[in-house]
């Protein structure tokens, strides 16, 4: 879990928690702490050592699921900040 200890702070600056780590310590589940605007979901982000990535996971308004996958800390916050609890 080091390699993405870059992720997990900034995951954890935009008001994620952690859920649950897997049992080999290859991934790392965290959610956000408020859930999104106009649904009760929270978004999840998955930490996976074995890509070197992270994964957010997140349900819209009509109910459609989504995903997006990020290879840098600098695309995940700048992501994260366009799209702020909605």
């Amino acid at each position: 879990m080091e390699k993405l200890q870059a992720f997990q702070v900034a995951a954890r600056g935009d008001g994620f928690i952690k859920v649950n780590e897997v049992a080999d310590g290859s991934a790392l589940w965290l959610r956000s702490s408020l859930p999104d605007v106009g649904t009760s979901y929270h978004k999840r982000l998955c930490l996976d050592c074995l890509t070197n990535s992270a994964t957010i996971y997140w349900q819209t308004v009509g109910a459609q699921f989504n995903s997006k996958t990020f290879r840098t800390v600098p695309s995940l916050q700048e992501w994260l900040g366009l799209h702020p609890h909605e």
